[in-house]
């Protein structure tokens, strides 16, 4: 046996000087033209200890790039809120500096937290939580989601009309994915929700951008949305109240939207994710409400009103007539089978916060800490010379508006990442929400007054001085 070893070591002694050999050769001497790189790549592929040669090899021989690349799909695939501005955010803090963070509607790390019974049910639950649950989400939560929407005055929603996802994120990407051949349109608001135009994109189909008005407090430009459909065009979306404008659209404007699809057979893909936080006596009206003869996909979930962000809990609600979507919902029942079911512990805070009675309205009125933060950012970017803002009605944005006159933003990609540098504060830019123009950016009021006079300052500060 210990002779059978030396000898063994002895051939792998002399197969490696010979591969160093090898080596040697192909990385000395002159410069290697194109084909004797690819000779010279196949001699350091052949292989160590005579083992066979590795799949890079053979792609030298057949002239295949080595290096492996994203999807060409991915190419008009955009996330800008977590895009390079926030990567250079991260560097920074890397670096030792503290950064102000307006660039997220996150609402737990600034201390708004959901309430303690809705966790309470959470935790109680999780002995029961280690199995699946049914494609479509565990039928207490499901039971609730129909509930509530009887309550938003949907008639007719079950149940079975009822799919939970982890996140809403992940429902809009199902069910575009469900929806779209190449090549197939869809009406999305400019300004929008940047997850679905990239949604849209990643499916094979293309975003066609309708106008939002900022003179009509950022309502959509109906006559605009209706000369855009096309026979390509498969689906119109509608988000409500809006990011990032933080506007709620009126009964008339919602109507009107609706009535195009409804001319043009669109499927209407309604995200409400905001629709209980609302200020000033705004009233939002659902879409599948106002539409019962309309096939109208609902999405909404826990991470806003009900501040668990981090539990990434959704639904999405199919309402309206069942047979001319009925081949569609198949396809809906083939991806939720897909990805086996939601995150199981996490459907159980849905039940608990839908049918528990949780209010946000008091952080919503005079003296609520949500009203309190909106009043004195607004009043703050409007006291800056060239910005003028909405102040608005749903959700937790600003979207203000820096005068080009004033303000000449070329990039605004540029100038957020330059205000990071120079102030620390983290915003981010209008065109990251597919608006066309650069004199634009969002800001999150989640953040305590004290915190938000301290970042408004700061941007009045930067914008006081800065050129491009």
């Amino acid at each position: 046996m210990f002779l059978v070893l030396v000898i063994w070591l002895h051939g792998a002694a002399r197969r490696l000087s010979d591969l160093g050999r090898r080596v040697r050769l192909a990385t000395s001497g002159p410069v290697i033209a194109r084909g004797d790189r690819r000779r010279a790549g196949n001699i350091l592929a052949s292989g160590l200890l005579g083992a066979a040669r590795c799949p890079l090899a053979r792609d030298h021989e057949l002239g295949r790039p080595t290096v492996v690349s994203q999807a060409s799909r991915l190419a008009d695939v955009r996330y800008d809120i977590r895009g390079p501005v926030l990567r250079r955010a991260r560097e920074l803090e890397a670096q030792g500096h503290e950064i102000i963070k307006l660039n997220i509607g996150n609402p737990a790390p600034f201390g708004l937290f959901t309430p303690d019974a809705v966790l309470s049910h959470v935790t109680a639950s999780i002995a029961d939580s280690q199995g699946y649950s049914d494609a479509r989400g565990i039928a207490p939560a499901r039971e609730a989601v129909a509930r509530y929407f009887g309550r938003l005055g949907v008639a007719g929603v079950t149940p079975d009309d009822v799919y939970l996802g982890n996140g809403v994120s992940e429902l809009i990407v199902m069910a575009l994915q469900a929806l779209l051949n190449p090549g197939d349109e869809v009406l999305v608001p400019s300004p929008d929700y940047p997850l679905w135009t990239g949604a849209v994109n990643l499916g094979g189909g293309r975003a066609v951008h309708y106008r939002c008005a900022e003179d009509l407090d950022w309502n959509p430009d109906v006559e605009h949305v209706a000369s855009l459909v096309t026979p390509k065009t498969r689906a119109l979306v509608i988000i409500n109240p809006n990011n990032p404008t933080g506007a709620v659209y009126s009964r008339a404007t919602l109507l009107a939207l609706l009535e195009v699809a409804r001319r043009h057979n669109l499927l209407v893909l309604a995200d409400e994710i905001y629709d209980q936080i609302l200020f000033d006596g705004a009233i939002h009206h659902s879409a599948a409400a106002l539409a019962p003869d309309l096939p109208v996909l609902t999405m909404g979930g826990m991470s806003k009103t009900y501040r668990l962000a981090g539990f990434r809990s959704g639904w999405l609600v199919v309402s309206g007539p069942r047979e001319p979507i009925a081949e569609y919902r198949e396809g809906l029942e083939l991806l939720a089978n897909m990805r086996m079911c939601p995150n199981v512990p996490a459907q159980h805070a849905i039940p608990a916060a839908l049918d528990g009675g949780i209010d946000i309205t008091p952080l919503l009125l005079p003296g609520g800490r949500l009203r309190d933060q909106r009043d004195l950012a607004w009043s703050a970017l409007t006291e800056i010379p060239g910005v003028d803002c909405y102040k608005p009605a749903g959700a937790l944005y600003l979207f203000p508006r820096l005068d080009p006159e004033v303000h000449k933003i070329v990039d605004d990609q540029r100038m957020c990442i330059d205000l990071l540098e120079q102030q620390h504060l983290l915003l981010t830019h209008g065109t990251g929400f597919n608006l066309p123009s650069t004199d634009h950016i969002r800001v999150v009021f989640l953040a305590p007054v004290e915190v938000l006079s301290e970042a408004i300052g700061r941007l009045g500060e930067f914008l006081s001085s800065y050129r491009q």
